[in-house]
């Protein structure tokens, strides 16, 4: 048998199907325990373990599995023995990714015994074991070609485990060994002494698996080894949780290691208490500080990425609750962050770890499926592999040809994005080309599309432009006659030098040197980058969504027209490429060419299009575009430009306030009385008190208050039995039918002399009538709990000719407790029909729940509120 050379351990699960008698197999060693998706038959299993350096490669061995399900019958356990016994019959070898899935021949399952009602019950399952005649060794360094199994009846293993191994530090020599095997001028003395010092002072420690704490930071260092990474981070490994943990401090490491090995160990101290939060401004401030320690020096980043990607192997001892909150972190921080360090195995690797804690049945079945589809292909990598050495061969070209699969995560992923069906995964292989030249990766691909059927659209060059993080390399998409889809990515070797490691490349070594590679990212650019985006003054949810989109962003590269190339993100515009251009041509840009064609702003760029844009003087950007764009740089320019523009309409908009209510309270406004209610409010000038009153942080009334205390108490009388605040006691109300204003609108009142106060929401274009008419002006707000139930607002919705949506709509919106009065169908096409529904609502949110609901049919292609 061959199992994984990382596992020291195996477990063995019963997988349940759709029917309760169908039973599948397999060994899960990072499902323990597992809990299925079916929801019903088994709730958990409970796995006995067993040390394979103490198994006897001639003999079967058994795995003893303990169903915890009182109610668990005699009959339905034969059901699984029956299945598992019979039901495969063509044994073959499977390779998924890194993770081994093996069919061998199985003496068939041993004896039920009969077990008491209500008690637990154990089944021993015997599997022999492929004869090896160098023993355990052989698990090392498994070789592929070497497995043969007889006809039979084949039991699955998936074992992919990193365990937190007792045995699993190494000494300090050890270590130095490893280091120096890659870099011959190590200082041995230095990292002997980091060791020594850092196992003293974690003496005692022990982790949450029971093994010695210090086991933790030697994995880190291991990892960044395997990288070839420098002294200077191996170190920092060996000590990143002293100062933490321990009695050490900044001074002592300083003292004994010097300045810079001190500022590293303090960096990495400073990110351990990042975590996700529910509090906007607390995650915004950590993923701040992320952004700006990476900017003073990414080898911090580095090295606390080594280490939550040992906790992630390594967290099976934690309580549930703390995996999952890890796995959330790491899901959204930490994996993205490794993807734009330009480390995409470490991503990949920290989003499957996630993965399996978050969603265990979704990744199960990812397993499982893609088990049933290799049954069907065989081994389709190593045909492909094969094939295309060949036919590169054939034309020339020197080239070695490596192929796998995705990670589970990623195939859900494509899933959950709609580019892949569950039940016919056919984009899930990968091969990479590496040749000698850049000529040869041209030629290369010429060979690929000339063998196999180009997918259009999949096709990215990001040799002639390069990723931020100097990742080169061509990728195209390919597909066989059966349709299976093949993506196949082509580089040199040292583009592949660059993209296993990314940014690290700096600090990385090969063939005992510092590596020169001339595909390097710049870091002077790259630091200067990191500073702009995340150095940026802006609100918390601000900064967070621009901190999320630049962690998570993919890339796509555009020309200007005299060819400049431009680097924005997936689903970029041209106004965002515009700000990326300076922020002057975005604010004032009012059109864009796409490769000569005239297009809206919202059009989505794609990899090597020219972008031209059309600017107009004296325009500024309005509202809605902050939707549109996605650069973090885009939004932080608008909304500049719309708080300017806010703050001016604000200070107009509050001096007629100002005015209305002066005039209603018999008195006279004036400059030295607004700069004296400032001083009264703590505000600092009238300026500043008339653009707060406008953007309604402080109200008129209360301006006048605080100037005339008695002019307040008999309007506050009035006010008291009434759902809107600011009207006299001879003025009535009526909402606009213009906007409809809701509770929990901002509300403006527009005086009518010997009429309704007629209310209006506060973004109403019918206001613009009333500028020159300060006087007339009302500061209103709602008051909770005085105002009618339900208020009647009108939905604008064009639907799809498909009949149900219409009735979706109609349910969901009685569903979320609004009532329908009037429906009317406006117009009716071949594709759509818009229709018109009234509805009676409770307030603003009860609103935006409804909208919301409706938004998210996929037989709404646009929904609106309009006037009655």
């Amino acid at each position: 048998m061959r199992v994984s050379h990382r596992a020291s351990k195996a477990f063995l699960a019963v997988d349940s199907c759709e029917s309760n008698d169908l039973f599948e197999l397999i060994a899960a060693a990072d499902e323990d325990p597992v809990t299925f998706f079916d929801g019903g038959l088994w709730e958990k299993l409970d796995f006995s373990s067993f040390d394979m350096s103490q198994v006897s490669f001639k003999d079967a061995f058994v795995i003893k599995c303990r169903f915890r399900k009182g109610d668990l019958s005699e009959e339905t356990i034969k059901n699984a023995a029956s299945f598992v016994g019979n039901k495969f019959v063509d044994p073959r070898t499977m390779v998924f990714d890194d993770d081994i899935i093996e069919y061998s021949a199985d003496e068939r399952l041993s004896a039920l015994d009969k077990y008491p009602d209500g008690g637990p019950k154990d089944i021993d399952v015997k599997l022999p074991l492929e004869d090896a005649s160098d023993g355990p060794a052989a698990l090392d360094h498994p070789d592929p070609a070497s497995f043969e199994s007889t006809k039979g009846a084949p039991v699955a293993y998936y074992v992919d485990s990193e365990l937190d191994s007792p045995s699993g530090t190494i000494t300090a020599k050890e270590l130095v060994d490893i280091v120096s095997g890659y870099n011959p001028n190590t200082n041995a003395d230095l990292i002997l002494s980091a060791f020594e010092y850092g196992r003293d002072l974690h003496e005692g420690q022990v982790r949450a698996s029971g093994v010695t704490y210090y086991s933790h930071p030697v994995a880190v260092a291991l990892i960044l080894a395997e990288q070839k990474l420098d002294d200077a981070m191996i170190i920092t490994a060996l000590l990143h949780d002293t100062i933490e943990d321990t009695k050490s401090t900044y001074s002592e490491i300083e003292k004994r290691f010097g300045p810079e090995l001190a500022d590293l160990v303090d960096g990495v101290t400073k990110l351990t208490n990042i975590q996700l939060s529910n509090e906007k401004s607390t995650q915004s401030e950590n993923l701040r500080t992320l952004g700006m320690v990476m900017a003073k020096d990414v080898r911090v980043i580095l090295v606390k990425l080594a280490d939550r990607l040992h906790n992630m192997r390594t967290m099976k001892a934690m309580r549930p609750d703390k995996q999952a909150q890890k796995a959330r972190e790491t899901m959204e921080i930490y994996a993205p962050l490794a993807g734009r360090m330009g480390m995409q195995w470490m991503r990949e690797e920290l989003e499957d770890l996630s993965f399996r804690v978050l969603n265990p049945q979704g990744r199960a079945s990812i397993i499982h499926r893609f088990t049933a589809m290799q049954r069907e292909t065989g081994d389709l990598i190593q045909r492909m592999a094969a094939n295309m050495q060949v036919e590169l061969e054939k034309a020339g070209i020197e080239a070695e040809v490596y192929g796998r699969t995705r990670k589970p995560f990623s195939i859900w992923r494509k899933m959950q994005e709609g580019e892949l069906s569950f039940l016919r995964l056919s984009d899930v292989h990968l091969f990479q080309i590496t040749t000698r030249t850049e000529k040869d990766c041209y030629a290369a691909l010429s060979v690929v599309h000339s063998r196999w059927i180009a997918v259009p659209g999949r096709f990215k060059d990001y040799i002639s432009t390069p990723k931020s993080t100097g990742y080169r390399s061509m990728h195209t998409t390919v597909s066989d006659r059966d349709g299976m889809r093949l993506d196949v990515q082509i580089s040199t070797r040292q583009m592949q030098e660059v993209a296993e490691v990314g940014v690290a490349a700096h600090w990385s070594y090969r063939d005992g040197l510092r590596l020169q590679n001339p595909f390097m990212v710049d870091l002077e650019k790259w630091y200067a980058l990191l500073s702009e985006r995340f150095g940026a003054e802006e609100g918390h949810t601000e900064f967070r969504e621009s901190a999320s989109l630049e962690m998570h962003g993919d890339k796509v590269y555009c020309y200007t027209p005299k060819g400049d190339v431009v680097e924005l993100p997936r689903e970029a515009t041209p106004l965002d490429f515009a700000y990326a251009i300076h922020t002057q041509i975005g604010d004032s840009c009012v059109s864009a060419k796409v490769d000569g064609l005239r297009v809206p702003l919202w059009t989505r760029l794609q990899n090597g299009q020219s972008v031209e844009i059309i600017t107009a003087l004296g325009r500024r950007p309005q509202s809605s575009l902050i939707d549109i764009v996605v650069t973090s740089r885009a939004k932080a320019a608008i909304r500049r430009s719309l708080r300017h523009k806010d703050r001016e309409r604000y200070i107009s908009l509050g001096n007629k306030l100002l005015c209305a209510a002066f005039e209603a309270a018999g008195r006279e406004i004036s400059g030295k009385a607004l700069n004296t209610a400032a001083g009264m409010l703590s505000i600092p000038n009238a300026e500043e008190l008339r653009a707060r009153v406008g953007a309604a942080e402080i109200s008129a009334r209360r301006v006048v208050t605080a100037l005339y205390p008695k002019t307040g108490s008999k309007k506050r009388e009035v006010d008291a039995a009434r759902p809107i605040i600011g009207l006299s006691a001879d003025q009535s109300f009526r909402r606009a039918p213009c906007c409809t204003p809701l509770p929990g609108d901002r509300i403006i009142g527009i005086a009518y002399r010997g009429k309704d106060v007629v209310v209006h929401t506060i973004d109403c274009r019918k206001l613009e009538e009333f500028e020159d008419q300060p006087d007339r002006w009302l500061d209103l707000r709602w008051v909770a709990g005085r105002h009618a139930s339900v208020f009647p607002v009108t939905l604008s919705l064009v639907l799809s000719r498909d009949g149900a949506a219409f009735g979706r709509i109609s349910s969901a919106i009685e569903n979320l407790g609004a009532n329908i009065s009037d429906v009317v169908f406006l117009d009716q096409k071949e594709d759509y029909r818009r229709v018109s529904f009234e509805v009676k609502v409770s307030d603003r949110d009860h609103l935006k729940i409804i909208m919301d609901a409706v938004e998210l049919d996929a037989g709404v292609y646009e929904a609106q509120k309009t006037a009655e």
